[in-house]
């Protein structure tokens, strides 16, 4: 068995920090109460739920009311989606991209089977919409925009302030009011979120992106903001989000959002170094490679790189054989064929079938990045030397 390990996937998900397991240990051992009940045992969890609410709050500069505890980023977004429209009594217009993750591409995708329009924006090589392109699809029954922050398999930021800017100017003059959300999952902890800046009505994040544990999110609703839930049950998180508050993994996720944002500048310098590192690494030690996004408007995190004549996953079992985790991409669309991502951003099918995303963490070293140059360019020759499409290109 390969005793050197090397995890490369942490836009999949992250370890759990052991501060943030330390001050978890708690709250399943000894404030275990429902947030709900008002014995001393229940207060004590309604203290950490409204301590967490505030932390939170704060980090995103935004007012403790606005927030918003929830299982997950897919949770999130489907309240902030479907909240929003089920609260409209039309079928108005809604503006997206096409290359959001499928917790709304797919949400998008059952809406328009529903009635409703949908524009699907397209993005350049690196990934990037056009803000002209933005504007010119905004209707006068546009009811919903809902873009990404940054997209989870190439890292491509999208110009969320200057949207959120140009709703907030057109919406003093409409009827109906535009309201604009944003999946932040995969720049919460790598990005300094504040929700003022971002001009955002909705913005949702998932815990264990950023070193919190699996199964908590957070959104961020803006006060005035017309939504309705679409679970019902009791009263808990204002109703917006019915059901037993999941107080260990709250104060998990607040902690953890708390050491990200203090270590931001530090980590990400770090990462993006050692991003920077592997991609030289690899143009220089294996050809007829292409380079998705990762440019000057992406996380520091991702590296995503195709490599012609192969196929993505024989390359990543081969990877893990030497103990090394990376994947093809969204780990959320495993089994759902090649990456809508790279088709909208227009890479080459072919190559985009030997496609994997290398993304850095806190965690990783020099040392790791070494070890993956030592062994990719020998399985990528590998493959490419049992590859037909690569022995017709020899031949040639």
């Amino acid at each position: 068995m390969q005793s050197r390990k090397v995890y490369l996937d942490n836009s999949a998900t992250t370890i759990v920090n052991a501060e943030v397991i330390k001050d978890m240990e708690a709250y399943f051992a000894n404030i275990y109460g429902n947030a709900s009940s008002i014995h001393s045992f229940g207060r004590q969890a309604k203290e950490a739920l409204n301590n967490s609410r505030e932390q939170i709050a704060s980090l995103l500069n935004a007012s403790v009311d606005e927030i918003f505890f929830t299982g997950c980023g897919t949770e999130s977004d489907n309240i902030a989606i479907f909240g929003i429209l089920n609260a409209h009594d039309f079928k108005g217009h809604i503006i997206t991209t096409k290359i959001e993750h499928h917790a709304v591409l797919y949400s998008c995708q059952y809406l328009e089977k529903n009635g409703y329009n949908v524009t699907y924006l397209d993005v350049d090589k690196d990934g990037v919409i056009s803000l002209e392109d933005f504007k010119r699809t905004v209707r006068d029954d546009t009811v919903l925009v809902s873009i990404m922050h940054a997209n989870n398999e190439v890292g491509a930021i999208q110009p969320i302030e200057e949207i959120g800017a140009y709703l907030q100017t057109i919406n003093e003059s409409r009827n109906n009011k535009i309201y604009f959300h944003t999946d932040a999952v995969q720049t919460a902890g790598k990005v300094h979120l504040d929700v003022k800046a971002l001009k955002v009505d909705l913005l949702a994040i998932s815990g264990h992106k950023f070193y919190a544990p699996k199964g908590i999110g957070v959104l961020y609703v803006k006060k005035g903001t017309k939504i309705k839930p679409i679970t019902f049950g009791g009263s808990q998180e204002s109703e917006l989000r019915p059901g037993t508050e999941n107080i260990p993994y709250i104060v998990g996720i607040t902690k953890a959002f708390e050491i990200a944002n203090a270590y931001l500048e530090e980590n990400n310098k770090r990462v993006l170094f050692l991003r920077e590192e592997l991609k030289e690494g690899v143009i220089k030690k294996i050809p007829e490679v292409i380079i998705n996004g990762s440019g000057s408007k992406a996380v520091s995190s991702i590296l995503n790189v195709s490599f012609k004549y192969i196929e993505g996953e024989a390359l990543l079992v081969m990877l893990d054989m030497c103990g090394i985790a990376a994947s093809t991409g969204s780990a959320c669309a495993v089994g759902l064929g090649g990456s809508h991502v790279l088709q909208a951003m227009c890479v080459d099918p072919i190559a985009a079938q030997g496609t994997i995303r290398f993304s850095f963490g806190c965690y990783n070293t020099q040392n790791d990045v070494d070890y993956v140059l030592e062994h990719l360019p020998k399985i990528v020759e590998k493959l490419r030397l049992m590859s037909p499409m690569y022995k017709g290109k020899v031949l040639k």
